[in-house]
């Protein structure tokens, strides 16, 4: 292996493989181009973030495309910049829509009051962390793609790490509400639930299996950061590919064969009760008589 380094730095521990990164790339591109279409077709709009996820997976890999064709132990900062940040943050962004797409399921199933956590709060929640972990991560990358010295690589290394512990536990947490909230509505299932009509059983296992797989990303990629520069994990590029490149590219597959769309875009179940006390608050106007002040004509 050929060192490169900025200052002190030192920046990949390997050659980078220009095969791996390209056949990455193309597997990503397929998949956002895939889910640019169902998003424009679909209108889901509020899946935006998980498209731009894979639109960063795609400028990651194609940072290490350009890293790989460079004189080995003569790589520039930029494409290393690319690839660390592109490929580090890409995941929140799939996150925050897999978020919003279990607070959309369970408005239209009408199971409000199975939610563990208030519908309103539950996206909000776990937004508002994924936010906070998108931030540490990205400035802790930034810091660690341009430190030149040990401590500073110390520092951006252990925003990520914090970044990065944030992400896992919100993920965890977020698959027990999931899972509360499946035991709940099997046990009391709600009109929608019962008709077989919507397909939100598919749905759910798909969050279930995109959300196990980011979770083990993030336990991969922390513990990368928590062995440091010269651990096992980090001279090893294989281990990237197969806990991350790998595990990312299926979670956005998942999504193309069971697009959100097919259970978020139903309208939002109303229970009889609301729907009594919508008229009973706006009742409908009376019809014209059009024999008003007037005889019969007979």
């Amino acid at each position: 292996m050929t060192d490169s380094t900025t200052g002190s730095y030192q920046l990949y521990k390997y050659d980078p493989s220009f095969a791996a990164a390209i056949i990455a790339a193309g597997a990503f591109g397929i998949t956002a181009i895939l889910h640019i279409f169902q998003l424009v077709k679909n209108r889901t709009w509020y899946f935006i973030p998980f498209v731009i996820g894979g639109i960063f997976e795609v400028l990651g890999y194609i940072g290490r495309i350009i890293s790989s064709k460079q004189v080995p132990g003569e790589w520039t900062l930029m494409p290393y910049l690319m690839q660390t940040l592109f490929l580090l943050l890409a995941p929140s962004l799939l996150a925050a829509s897999i978020y919003m797409v279990l607070g959309r399921m369970i408005r239209v199933m009408g199971a409000e009051s199975l939610s563990p956590i208030r519908v309103n709060w539950l996206t909000k929640i776990f937004v508002v962390g994924d936010v906070v972990s998108f931030l540490m991560q990205g400035s802790g990358g930034g810091m660690l793609a341009k430190a030149t010295t040990t401590s500073a690589s110390s520092l951006g290394n252990t925003i990520i790490k914090g970044g990065l512990l944030i992400q896992i536990l919100f993920f965890a947490f977020f698959m027990v509400i999931s899972i509360i909230f499946n035991i709940r509505l099997q046990r009391n299932p709600t009109l929608v639930s019962k008709s077989g009509e919507v397909p939100w059983k598919k749905l759910l296992n798909i969050l279930y299996a995109a959300s196990f797989l980011i979770l083990i990303r993030c336990i991969f990629r922390f513990l990368e950061y928590v062995e440091g520069q010269n651990g096992y994990l980090l001279e090893h590029e294989v281990f990237m590919y197969i806990f991350d490149a790998v595990l990312m590219f299926l979670a956005m597959t998942l999504f193309n064969i069971v697009h959100p769309s097919s259970i978020t875009n139903v309208q939002p179940y109303v229970s009889f009760d609301e729907e009594s006390q919508s008229i009973a608050m706006h009742p409908p106007s009376p019809s014209p008589n059009p024999y008003n002040g007037r005889g019969s004509g007979y």
